[in-house]
């Protein structure tokens, strides 16, 4: 298998979440635009065009507050499966290797092969960064998209309180406001939910071939065992 076929082959997991990401932003695009105008319409003012919403601090405050939680999952899942465990889990390391581990186990520097990446066979500050890149990542993106969030959140909350005829609010303000807080909350506690439902049922219930899933057969206590 050669060409467009292996290479579809190769990296299908990311295209067809990658494509499934895509199909879901322009459903909710266009969702939230017919909400917008529904609400405009109903308050005798003009309706947006589809290019005209893509712009709108309402449609980039509901993108932005729902990738921060997204990465906040991810960051909190990468760091905490360094030292945190949960027995029987394949989600989790085995039992009784918390840290960072040792050189040899994680390839770097004298242990590093020739397919290693280069900054693994680097010293010092280099390999530090790398060696934690991924979480740096993670976490980088979710501080972004948390403030994005506020400041289009902000925007979009004073667009609301104008067309009432009400003050609008300063940066700071916004941020330390139950709105902000019952927004970013109620999407925070069902990201954590979702982790710590995987991390425990997966202890018990198994998925035939997939790797978040230890084998059909292995015993509920196995940890760090995947199928």
């Amino acid at each position: 298998m050669t060409g467009p076929a292996r290479f579809v082959r190769e990296n299908g997991l990311t295209l067809a979440f990658g494509t499934g990401f895509l199909l879901s932003l322009a459903g909710q695009a266009i969702a939230g635009r017919a909400a917008l105008n529904s609400v405009l319409t109903a308050q005798s003012l003009h309706p947006l065009s589809f290019s005209e919403y893509l712009f709108t601090s309402d449609f980039a405050v509901d993108v932005t507050e729902n990738w921060q939680s997204e990465f906040l999952q991810f960051f909190l899942y990468i760091v905490g499966t360094v030292w945190l465990l949960q027995r029987g889990s394949p989600e989790s390391k085995p039992l009784g290797k918390t840290g960072t581990g040792s050189d040899r186990e994680q390839m770097v520097g004298a242990y590093a092969t020739a397919d290693s990446p280069r900054p693994a066979s680097a010293g010092g500050l280099r390999q530090a960064l790398y060696s934690r890149s991924l979480g740096m990542l993670m976490g980088t993106v979710f501080l972004l998209s948390w403030l994005a969030q506020s400041v289009t959140g902000r925007v979009a909350f004073n667009e609301e309180r104008l067309r009432e005829l009400q003050e609008p609010v300063g940066w700071s303000t916004y941020v330390t406001s139950a709105e902000f807080w019952n927004r970013t909350l109620q999407n925070w506690q069902s990201e954590l939910l979702a982790v710590a439902s995987m991390a425990i049922f997966s202890v018990y219930l198994r998925q035939r071939g997939s790797p978040e899933s230890k084998p059909v057969g292995a015993a509920h206590t196995a940890t760090g065992v995947e199928g």
